[in-house]
């Protein structure tokens, strides 16, 4: 049974860090993408980062520079830091694992259940 569970979720003043966790289990994703995607209320899903082959990421370009993704193999756990937050990044975040790397969330297996991200103004 493959599951993905966030954590860390919560609320911060603009400007604070949150660091987000996406512990995997039923399975070893060190081979695969691992993204984190978030959707605010009334929009679309929208990519945030993603990290594959080894340690190649990827930002969209509103986090770049703000946001750092990185994995945990040897625990099976994904990981957003979030630095320089703003009130445009609240939403309910979510990890993701597929065998491609890829931007749009349909190319993605498998879903955490999100951790809200609240960022006061």
């Amino acid at each position: 049974q493959v599951q993905l569970v966030e954590s860390g979720g919560g609320l911060v003043q603009t400007g604070g860090s949150l660091r987000l966790s996406c512990a995997a289990s039923g399975r070893t994703f060190s081979s695969y993408a691992m993204g984190w995607f978030r959707q605010a209320p009334g929009k679309e899903r929208e990519f945030v980062a993603i990290d594959w082959s080894g340690g190649r990421t990827y930002y969209a370009d509103s986090v770049k520079g703000r946001f750092t993704i990185s994995r945990d193999n040897a625990r099976n756990t994904l990981y957003l830091q979030m630095n320089s937050l703003k009130p445009e990044d609240t939403a309910v975040y979510y990890c993701a694992v597929g065998t491609i790397a890829a931007l749009y969330p349909a190319a993605y297996d498998y879903w955490g259940q999100g951790t809200q991200v609240t960022v006061s103004s």
